[in-house]
């Protein structure tokens, strides 16, 4: 069923980062919004689809953390838009719940769905900096946030395989546990 649930994705997800060359900033703003709005919705189709009620809801986890840590982000350092139109550029918020979308798909699915869910997330930073909403940093600083908030949200499909980053004032790791 999930290589049903993939290819309609990667199709679906390839449709909409379709842009013409010369796209206007309107254009590639409108279009990075389509697409992490399909990054989105994926990231809660799939699992609700094959019923993983569980994946659902570290999706809305992985997706709401990062929210809330970019909009934090944003008001702690205030910082001009390349358009001028507001002082919310640093880092970007389209970006950040994009790469969310697409580490919680990788995390839970696997590369299969990672892969197409990280080019178009790609495809969203790359529309912020054209449609001159973001510099290239604000992209990459919402990037991380996004992939670093689904990998430690979400856990594997597979329940053998458990990896979980941890730390503290003194030190920090990762734990990984396997069940045969």
């Amino acid at each position: 069923m999930f290589r049903r649930s993939t290819a309609g994705l990667a199709f679906a997800l390839s449709l909409s980062t379709a842009a013409p060359a010369q796209a206007s900033e309107k254009g590639w703003d409108d279009a990075g919004t389509i697409a992490k709005n399909a990054l989105v919705v994926a990231a809660f189709g799939v699992p609700a689809v094959q019923g993983d009620w569980e994946g659902v809801l570290e999706a809305g986890g992985s997706i709401g953390g990062t929210i809330l840590i970019t909009q934090g982000l944003k008001e702690a350092f205030p910082s001009q838009r390349p358009d001028g139109s507001d002082d919310k550029s640093f880092p970007s918020g389209h970006t950040s719940t994009s790469f969310a979308a697409a580490a919680t798909l990788h995390n839970r699915y696997g590369w299969k769905a990672g892969l197409p869910a990280y080019v178009v997330a790609s495809f969203v930073g790359l529309s912020r900096v054209e449609a001159k909403r973001h510099r290239v940093g604000d992209v990459l600083v919402g990037a991380a946030i996004g992939t670093a908030t689904g990998h430690l949200i979400t856990t594997k499909a597979n329940d053998r395989v458990h990896i979980l980053p941890w730390g503290d004032t003194k030190s920090a790791g990762v734990d990984v546990t396997l069940r045969f």
